[in-house]
């Protein structure tokens, strides 16, 4: 799946998760204010998941967050090794240059690799922060959804 589609998937995901929201909680809040008017009668198998489904939910957000931001600052540390040995490389050549004219188009060649580098680095972490974003958004995606669902809201 290319980064725009990736993107879009995860804003729609995000406007359900919204729209579920709150259609959830407006039935919870019917539910708990039925609880307060005669506790005997309550839905306490619903009141008993309000919790632990949120911490569950969570709890797997969470996971799937700080295994993505150890990934990409494994990137982070690839790219500086990358350019740190790419940088020695490069003053070990500008120190063989023969000429004004040789070194000048050594550091030329050094600048546009940096830059194309640097260019291809940030869309490959762009698109490590879009699927981190869509892991991250899913547990709970799939709780909201499934609570409105379950509760028929």
């Amino acid at each position: 799946m290319n980064p725009i589609d990736r993107a879009a998937r995860t804003v729609r995901a995000g406007q359900e998760t919204a729209e579920a929201s709150a259609k959830v909680i407006a039935r919870r809040l019917t539910i708990m204010g039925e609880a307060m008017a005669n506790p005997l009668r309550a839905d306490h198998v619903e009141l008993g998941r309000m919790g632990p489904e949120k911490v569950q939910a969570m709890t797997a957000s969470a996971g799937a967050l700080a295994a993505g931001a150890m990934d990409m600052a494994d990137q982070g540390r690839r790219i500086a090794d990358r350019e740190g040995a790419e940088a020695s490389a490069h003053m070990t050549r500008l120190s063989k240059a023969d000429s004004l004219a040789s070194a000048a188009a050594l550091q030329a060649a050094w600048g546009m690799g940096v830059w194309s580098r640097a260019l291809s680095d940030s869309w490959t972490m762009g698109e490590s922060m879009l699927k981190l974003q869509a892991k991250a958004l899913s547990p709970i995606h799939a709780a909201a959804v499934a609570n409105a669902k379950r509760l028929k809201t």
